[in-house]
């Protein structure tokens, strides 16, 4: 049990909470929109697998893993089996993840990968290896351009003048729109990631709006806000609850022997899918936050 001294207090549903706990000696800071009320009851002994969400989550938006999060990530892998779900590219997992992870080869074979919000999924095996992918059709991806073409003209949504690489990118299994370009961070560092934040304080109800037009534009395909300044599209039934079912699926290990780590939990939120599949989850603001939660099972 992570909190014995807790086992017998409730605690309302969509909360903050504040928690010192003194057989860890570290503040822990969570908040949580858990799915049960009795935090007292989240025993990480029987959490066989920690599933992450990536951007928001284990690394800032379309940033780089920090060293610090590499070397917690790492100590994590030899005592849990991790898996990450992420709506970025394989390529981006390689470049601002799996790149920055410093450790053994042989954990590697405890971390399981699902790119593009869980339409591929890669495992380690004398390197990566693919196990699985679920590609639009080319009819598909020309519907979701002009889906878009046409949203971003009812609601009279102009581009801005300066972007960073595409604002519409294939990514073979999804399509996703990134307000200031895909390339924004790669190109300006930390001041792409304030330019994201900048553009997502001015409108994010806009692209809440601009996600449930889409959506009933492409009734037959699946339409997310992902991200910070992104909406995901993916083929129908294709969101996180998909990915938890292929983990189950693939690695035989069942929703209740996992946790779920992610920064969008959320009602229209890309993490949000998560609750329905029943898996116990943890909402973080950010990076620092995870930190708190792995120190949590490296401390048990």
């Amino acid at each position: 049990m992570i909190f014995p001294h807790l086992a017998n207090l409730q605690f309302p549903l969509k909360k903050t909470y504040v928690i010192y706990s003194k057989s860890t000696d570290f503040l822990l800071c969570l908040i949580i929109n858990m799915k049960i009320s009795n935090l007292g009851k989240i025993d990480t002994q029987k959490k066989d697998l920690i599933v992450f969400d990536l951007d928001g989550t284990l690394i800032k938006t379309k940033s780089p893993m920090d060293s610090d999060m590499s070397k917690l990530f790492s100590r994590l892998l030899a005592i849990r089996k991790v898996a990450v779900i992420g709506g970025g590219k394989y390529q981006v997992f390689q470049d601002l993840f799996l790149k920055r992870l410093k450790c053994p080869k042989l954990l590697l074979k405890k971390l399981f990968i699902f790119p593009t919000t869980s339409t591929l999924f890669y495992r380690f095996s004398n390197g990566w290896k693919k196990v699985y992918s679920i590609e639009l059709s080319a009819r598909e991806k020309a519907d979701i351009r002009r889906a878009f073409k046409e949203t971003f003209a009812e609601v009279g949504y102009r581009h801005p003048q300066k972007t960073y690489g595409q604002i519409i990118e294939d990514r073979k299994s999804q399509v996703t729109f990134s307000a200031l370009g895909q390339e924004v961070v790669k190109v300006l560092g930390n001041r792409g990631v304030e330019l994201k934040k900048q553009w997502l304080l001015r409108n994010k109800d806009l692209k809440m709006q601009m996600t449930r037009i889409l959506q009933k534009k492409l009734p037959k395909l699946e339409v997310r806000a992902a991200g910070v300044t992104s909406i995901d599209v993916t083929k129908k039934g294709i969101d996180k609850a998909y990915g938890i079912g292929k983990i189950q699926q693939h690695l035989k290990i069942p929703v209740k022997r996992m946790l779920f780590v992610g920064d969008a939990i959320f009602e229209g939120g890309n993490d949000y899918a998560v609750v329905r599949t029943g898996v116990d989850y943890i909402k973080v603001s950010g990076p620092e936050e995870t930190k708190k939660i792995i120190k949590l099972f490296l401390n048990r």
